[in-house]
């Protein structure tokens, strides 16, 4: 395990990163400035990444102590560097403050595609373990579903879900006056640190043959909104505040 802290407009961030190449999967953990713990965990051989985020709730407005949420996302090549070189990574000063050397568009993700908690685990056995809190708020998207189809993962465990177009009313939480009413949530978040490329660098031998080598890594920091069905607005307090 690695911990890092990370700064961000002026505040820190202390993340945990951790890396098994035998599963070939990392998973990356960090608690936000309103306190909600975010964890990113990328499985390399089924090309799936899953962010949980287990928000504190708001006890005197009704909420439970906290709401978990997972969002099961598409891991496309050259991401996240592989599973392999984030276990050899050794940091001399874990406490160090560090800044990420690129910062990656927002991307914005419309998740219109619930998934069965039960049958997840034919997508990525990590579903299991890491949305065992969020087993009815397991979101994805129709485009991601696609391509999990043609690798021939098991339709059923997908569920569309109510988009605006089926259901004229249906506003974002936001802009919804009653909290009992169906709406799409919005829910963002950021990774402020992590290891996004490896670095190569070039040596010549004493025949004059050039070769590279890595010779360590490059950092990001992104940041997601991910836009959601939820069947009450109760279950999205925080849009009204953003």
């Amino acid at each position: 395990m690695l911990g890092k802290p990370r700064l961000r407009n002026n505040r820190v961030t202390e993340e945990s990163l951790q890396a098994d190449s035998g599963s070939d999967c990392i998973s990356l953990e960090l608690r936000t400035a309103d306190g909600a713990l975010v964890t990113l965990t990328a499985d390399f051989r089924q090309e799936v990444k899953i962010f949980r985020a287990l928000i504190l709730g708001e006890l005197e407005r009704g909420q439970s102590q906290f709401q978990a949420l997972c969002f099961v996302t598409r891991l496309h090549r050259n991401e996240i560097i592989p599973s392999e070189s984030m276990a050899k990574l050794r940091q001399k000063n874990p406490r160090t403050v560090r800044q990420a050397e690129e910062v990656r568009g927002l991307e914005h993700l419309s998740m219109d595609v619930a998934v069965n908690f039960s049958k997840g685990a034919q997508l990525s056995s990590h579903i299991h373990n890491v949305c065992a809190e969020a087993k009815e708020a397991i979101y994805t998207r129709e485009d991601d579903v696609k391509f999990w189809l043609e690798k021939g993962v098991d339709g059923s465990m997908f569920e569309v879900l109510p988009q605006t177009s089926d259901l004229p009313d249906l506003q974002r939480c936001k802009l919804c006056a009653d909290r009992w009413k169906p709406c799409i949530c919005s829910y963002s978040l950021s990774i402020e640190w992590y290891p996004c490329m490896l670095k190569y660098c070039k040596s010549r031998d004493a025949t004059g043959k050039v070769s590279s080598y890595k010779c360590g890594i490059r950092s990001c920091q992104k940041g997601y909104t991910f836009d959601y069905y939820v069947p009450q607005k109760q279950l999205c307090l925080w849009d009204e505040e953003t």
